[in-house]
């Protein structure tokens, strides 16, 4: 009889939990016995995997969140360590996060585990200088954009294996599922108006700087019902300290694909969400406000033209972003009333996400492919 074999899976935020469930769900199918043990968060844990740390504990943003956390971050990376060499996986697999993960990876070579990455840290953007570093630790790249695999292999010889972006399977599902999402006024009537969605982040260092900007835009439309994408890891009562003078504006727990399904645009924060919300068909601008010091250094160090993933896999601006200053009342007013209001703009963002949906196909089943790869990695 063939022996049980075993993967530690580490991921550290939102993201990386909902590609890390669908990941374990395409690993148990492929290979029904597989002993899973993982970082990451409610939905890697209902798919089959051992929870050993929720990412509501790891994420820390910007350099200077970093630097304040430091103690907790080198105390999780011991912990870690301690953890992985106790389970003695046949396979580590590391999703995205790479401050931590690109930590964990040279010391799992050190230690001769197995690692497969997938979801590559975008050192097409900045720190390119850690794709050296990687090469050596790293057995197996999984990429999820397109361009990164003629990136790795024109740049730097490296071949690594594009499956296709897990977010098209997963949002294909939800639409087959459908929304029975009810949206309800601040006064919790059921709301008839047309939807706008804000969606401010995970984190809440994010949502501080970025939500109260946001809500301010909805005095400008009172014709129209504001919701505010909850994240999981956060109490509704931290969103009820800013949502609470706002009439039309109220909150929806953990259900943003729902709320994505029901709305007219969207109001985002530059990450994930900006492709989820244009694979949703909704007209969207991307906002990003850091702190300033953050925000000096980063603009800095990334060479990269655009920060969404829309405008970055098209290498166009399809979707407006409003960077830092840029992200005011006047300026988010200004964008929205053309996502609403303005037809030539509606046509534009309508025909550029049908070609965004065609590229992001090409890979076929993004998970499952994953998964292949990590079997065979661990035998």
């Amino acid at each position: 009889m063939s022996q049980q074999k075993k993967y530690y899976i580490i991921a550290g935020e939102a993201s990386g939990d909902l590609h890390g469930g669908n990941l374990i769900h395409a690993v148990k199918q492929q290979d029904p016995d597989a002993d899973i043990r993982c970082w990451g968060g409610d939905k890697m844990q209902a798919a089959g995997g051992i929870l050993v740390k929720h990412y509501r504990d790891l994420a820390f943003m910007g350099f200077i969140e970093v630097v304040r956390n430091l103690g907790t971050i080198l105390k999780n990376l011991k912990f870690c360590k301690q953890d992985i060499l106790a389970f003695k996986p046949d396979v580590l697999v590391l999703i995205d996060y790479p401050g931590f993960n690109l930590r964990i990876a040279q010391w799992a070579k050190e230690q001769q585990i197995k690692v497969v990455y997938y979801i590559s840290p975008q050192v097409w953007a900045w720190k390119e200088n850690r794709v050296k570093m990687m090469k050596q630790c790293i057995d197996e790249m999984i990429v999820i954009l397109p361009f990164e695999k003629a990136y790795f292999k024109e740049k730097w010889n490296w071949d690594v294996t594009y499956v296709g972006h897990p977010l098209i399977e997963e949002i294909a599902r939800k639409r087959v599922v459908g929304s029975d999402l009810v949206i309800t006024d601040a006064a919790g009537n059921k709301n008839n108006k047309p939807v706008i969605a804000l969606l401010p982040g995970s984190r809440k260092q994010e949502i501080e700087k970025k939500l109260p900007v946001m809500l301010e835009v909805s005095k400008a439309f009172p014709g129209y019902q504001f919701a505010v994408a909850q994240a999981p890891s956060l109490d509704s009562s931290f969103y009820h300290t800013y949502t609470r003078q706002y009439p039309n504006v109220s909150i929806v727990n953990n259900r943003t694909y729902d709320l994505l399904m029901q709305s007219k645009a969207a109001l985002v924060t530059s990450g994930t969400a900006t492709l989820e919300t244009a694979l949703f068909g909704v007209p969207e601008v991307v906002c990003y406000k850091g702190s300033e010091i953050s925000y000096q250094i980063a603009r800095r160090v990334i060479s990269i033209k655009y920060i969404s993933l829309v405008n970055l896999i098209m290498d166009k601006e399809v979707v407006k972003e409003l960077i830092q200053k840029e992200m005011n009342v006047n300026n988010l007013t200004m964008e929205l009333n053309k996502l609403l209001n303005n037809e030539a703009t509606q046509r534009q963002i309508s025909e550029d996400y049908i070609q965004l949906q065609n590229i992001l196909n090409a890979g076929g089943n993004a998970s499952a492919k994953a998964a292949e790869i990590i079997i065979a990695s661990a035998s």
